[in-house]
Formats: C-alpha cells, structure tokens, sequence
C-alpha cells in the first residue's frame, strides 16, 4: 500500500511539475509587464488631477504619454543593445531611415522591440518546450530558437520594409525626372518643380513625392539647397538618388542647365532600368532548368515511356516465366 502510494503522488509530481513553472513564468512575465507599464492608472491619475489643480496648461500638455514611459523602461532594460559608438549609431539610423522611420525614437523603439521579442520568445518559447519536452536539451534549444527568432524579427521586418521602399524609389524615379524637366522648361524653378513632382506623383508613386515633398520643405524652413539635396541622396539607400543628387548640386554650382542635368539622368536611369530587364531576361532560362528537371521532366518521362513499360511486362514476362 505504501508502495502505491509513493508511485501515485511522483506520478502526480511529474504531471504537476511542467504546470507549475508554466504559473511560475506567467506570473514572472505579468509582474515584468506591470513593472514597465508601472504608475498609476488613468482613473486614479485624473483624480489626482482634479484634487490637485495646480498645473498649468503647458505642464498637461508635456505629460508624458504611457506608451513613452513604457519603451523607456524597455530601453533602459535593453541598454545591453544600445550601440557603442556613434558609428553604429549612425548604421543604425540610416538602416531605419532606409524603411522610412526617421523619428528620433525609431532607434530606441527598435531597440525595445528587439527586447521585446526576446522576452517573449524565452517565456513563451520555455512555457511551451516545459508543457511539450519537459525538463530536456530538446527543450531548451527549441526554448533558445524560438527566443532568437523573436530577436532578429525586426531586423528582418526594417530589411524588407528597406527593399521594397528602394524598389518603389528606383521605378518611379524617371517618371519623376520627366516631369521636373517638364515644369523647368515651362519656367518653373528647381524647388517649384520638386513640390509639382510631390503633388502628381502622390497617388502614382508615393514614397517618391514623400521624398521630394521632404526635401521641398525643408528648402522652405532655410536650409540650402546643396545639403538637403546630399541629404535626399544619402537617406534612402538608392545610388540613383544619390547620383542624381550630385548631378544636381554640381548644376547649381557650376551654373549649368538644370533641365538638360535632369534629361541625361533620367536617360541613364532608364537605360539602366532596360539593362536590368534584359539581365533578368536573360537569367530566365537558367532558373527554368530546376523546375524543368524536378518536375516536368518526370511527368513526360511517366507519360512517354510509362506505356510502353506496361506493354513489355504483359508480353515478355509471361513468356520469359514459361520459358
């Protein structure tokens, strides 16, 4: 009787066991979330503003939002991940400004969401290798996959948010180019031409007119023309941007025709988009053999050769068995 007894309460503590540290993980990741969401609620903060009137409009106005104090206490835990200098954090921002996200927090929310992923990837990840593996190396490295996977996510989320921006910036390009030179020979003035360009191109190629409505407008606040033109080149990743950028700012400098500057670029970014055609063209044979040989090929041997083989069991079997 004893002796059932001890087997019956270790085979409720196997089974209890994975149970218990799931609870032992959600509450460890509840009292974390609650540590970086912190403070107060909303409620028990206005009535605390409305027992103690005392702040000026300006103060309510600068209160911080919870979201911010949520990825500040995130950033400080994710300090381990901040770069080290300011050449990383430079690559850093260029590589957010490449997807579009220019804030001044974009480095630091990407740095949290990173945080983030790896928190949730360990709780979650372990959570479902204890239910699923129990306490075994399996596990663990499943625990440890599934914490890196959640880590470099953003990472690959910003380099396809990057490439696709690229893409879209190096197809709408010459159709931007043509219309500047279009409104300089009408007489328009290079920043005029940019905001037309900014304006047509808006539901066409947006990211386009983003870009030239950026640059259009920081012309306006004061800034000159030749650094925010090198600035356009340099925060979007796309040599022909920057190319034309160049082209651009060594036009104004030297005095030369800005339309004929813009025809002779947007001649060469449309060669070069031809160039690019005709080489995918011409790698299409090469990528069709795999397809061919692993999948077509096989279905016209079955169907070519698959009578036949039939025939030849029927006939020579039966006899060569005789025989």
């Amino acid at each position: 009787m004893g002796i059932f007894a001890a087997d019956f309460l270790l085979w409720n503590f196997e089974q209890l066991l994975p149970i218990a540290l799931f609870g032992l993980f959600t509450v460890g990741a509840w009292w974390l979330l609650e540590q970086l969401a912190g403070g107060k609620g909303r409620t028990l903060q206005r009535l605390e503003e409305i027992k103690t009137p005392k702040k000026t409009a300006s103060q309510t106005l600068l209160k911080e939002d919870p979201l911010d104090k949520v990825l500040e206490k995130t950033a400080v835990l994710a300090k381990p991940l901040e770069p080290k200098s300011q050449e990383e954090l430079s690559r850093l921002k260029a590589k957010l400004s490449y997807a579009g996200f220019r804030s001044e927090h974009a480095s630091r929310v990407f740095l949290a969401l990173k945080f983030t992923g790896l928190l949730v990837g360990l709780l979650l990840g372990g959570a479902v290798s204890l239910l699923t593996y129990g306490l075994q190396q399996k596990g663990l490295v499943t625990t440890i996959a599934t914490a890196g996977g959640l880590f470099y996510l953003p990472d690959l989320a910003i380099w396809y948010l990057a490439r696709r921006r690229q893409q879209q910036i190096f197809l709408g390009l010459p159709d931007a180019l043509d219309l500047m030179v279009v409104c300089v020979e009408a007489g328009l003035g290079l920043d005029h031409a940019m905001r037309k360009v900014a304006d047509e191109m808006k539901t066409i190629y947006p990211v386009v007119a983003e870009e030239f409505g950026l640059a259009n407008f920081q012309i306006q606040m004061g800034r000159p023309r030749a650094e925010v033109l090198h600035e356009l080149g340099t925060r979007t990743g796309v040599a022909d941007l920057r190319s034309l950028a160049g082209v651009l700012i060594q036009a104004e400098k030297f005095g030369s025709s800005v339309a004929q500057a813009l025809r002779v670029q947007s001649d060469s970014m449309r060669v070069r988009r031809r160039q690019l055609a005709e080489e995918k063209a011409a790698k299409t044979a090469v990528k069709l053999i795999f397809p061919l040989v692993l999948f077509i090929f096989p279905g016209i041997f079955v169907v070519l050769v698959g009578p036949a083989a039939i025939s030849m069991m029927r006939e020579m079997f039966p006899k060569m068995a005789g025989g």
